[in-house]
């Protein structure tokens, strides 16, 4: 599994990534946990803000952090 964290390295962007690492681990799940820091990419998915979380290929949130249960929610969905 191939899991994106959009953003420039704000707070609310380390903060979604330990999230998302967190429920990763709750869950013992094995995931690539990639931060993408370039403006281009991150334009690129057509998000208009940031943090987002990316799973596979799919934008499944932006705009906001999400707690570590709802992350857990959108990986075992």
């Amino acid at each position: 599994m191939n899991i994106k964290i959009l953003g420039t390295g704000c707070p609310n962007c380390l903060r979604l990534e330990q999230n998302t690492k967190q429920a990763l681990e709750e869950l013992n799940l094995d995931a690539t946990v990639e931060k993408v820091t370039e403006i281009q990419e991150i334009m690129s998915y057509g998000i208009m803000s940031t943090p987002a979380l990316v799973i596979g290929s799919e934008v499944v949130a932006y705009g906001r952090i999400l707690e570590v249960e709802e992350i857990k929610k959108l990986l075992t969905k």
